[in-house]
């Protein structure tokens, strides 16, 4: 490739778009387009700000940074890499997350719901003094959690020790040390027997059909974060059997199972699931109240 066709943002700009169009990648990973995706590598690539492209479109660019710009297209195009993992950065809202191939890239239609503390079931975020979020990852809804219920300590479970270091350097970053508690853990098992106030998890709910048609971009994410058995539903009937015997009597559990509704309504439908409201419908997420849940050890 002739390094010299391109002298401006606005040159690499339109080839990434259909260098990435071409490739026919996937986009679910924070972009909903090629422009969208290519203008964030751009920018991150070349330390400008990510709200800012206009003003730099035109900007005369230095021939080492087209080489590290095309170099980074070229991997999204020919890898598949999910463009979080090149960057090492994803946001969620207005936070953004250290993330690399040790942990899902985060999307999470909880986020939206955190900042309304999820009202009216939590009646005074004030009152919240225990949360736990179940399948951390990334510890980002952990610490989302922390930041929107001051007075709460959170304890972030996973299964894996590799997305827990992950999840420890995102607490650091945030400086809630203390406040954020990662805890290796398969679900409830090494989990400190303590009432919560909150119950949150986005657990792995892909159904094993979906597995199998996952987009190459999916693939590059560790598969044991996504896969949720026949029905999808594998994970989340432990969470939701187990739920009771740790939230307090006015406790709530809240459950993303992404596109899996049908599979949690014939799991779940007799206790009564409320589907809370997201930019991507009532079909997101659900909710159950403690009186709700089965009382397993009752």
């Amino acid at each position: 490739m002739n390094t010299t066709s391109f002298s401006t943002a606005r040159d690499l700009l339109r080839y990434a778009v259909t260098r990435f169009n071409s490739a026919k990648l996937f986009f679910g990973h924070g972009s909903l387009e090629a422009f969208d995706e290519a203008a964030y590598l751009i920018l991150h690539t070349l330390k400008l700000p990510l709200d800012k492209l206009e003003p730099f479109l035109d900007a005369r660019l230095l021939p080492e940074e087209v080489l590290q710009v095309l170099a980074v297209i070229e991997r999204r195009a020919t890898e598949r890499v999910p463009a979080a993992y090149i960057t090492n950065e994803a946001w969620l809202g207005d936070y953004s997350f250290y993330v690399d191939e040790r942990v899902l890239v985060p999307r999470s239609f909880i986020a939206e719901l955190i900042p309304q503390h999820f009202a009216p079931w939590v009646v005074d975020p004030d009152n919240v003094e225990n949360v736990l979020e179940l399948c951390t990852g990334s510890g980002c809804l952990a610490i989302m959690l922390a930041d929107a219920f001051p007075n709460a300590v959170v304890d972030a479970v996973d299964i894996s020790k590799d997305a827990l270091a992950v999840a420890e350097h995102n607490i650091r970053e945030y400086k809630l040390e203390g406040r954020v508690n990662p805890i290796e853990s398969n679900l409830y098992e090494n989990v400190p027997f303590k009432k919560y106030d909150l119950i949150v998890t986005n657990p792995p709910y892909v159904n094993a059909e979906s597995m199998t048609k996952l987009p190459p971009e999916y693939l590059r994410e560790p598969q044991i974060a996504l896969a949720g058995g026949v029905d999808g539903m594998d994970l989340v009937r432990k969470i939701v059997e187990g739920a009771a015997d740790y939230l307090t009597p006015e406790g709530v559990l809240v459950v993303e199972i992404g596109n899996e509704r049908e599979h949690a309504e014939a799991a779940f439908g007799h206790l009564g699931l409320t589907w809370l409201t997201t930019s991507g419908g009532d079909e997101q997420v659900f909710l159950l109240t403690a009186d709700q849940l089965p009382k397993v050890n009752a």
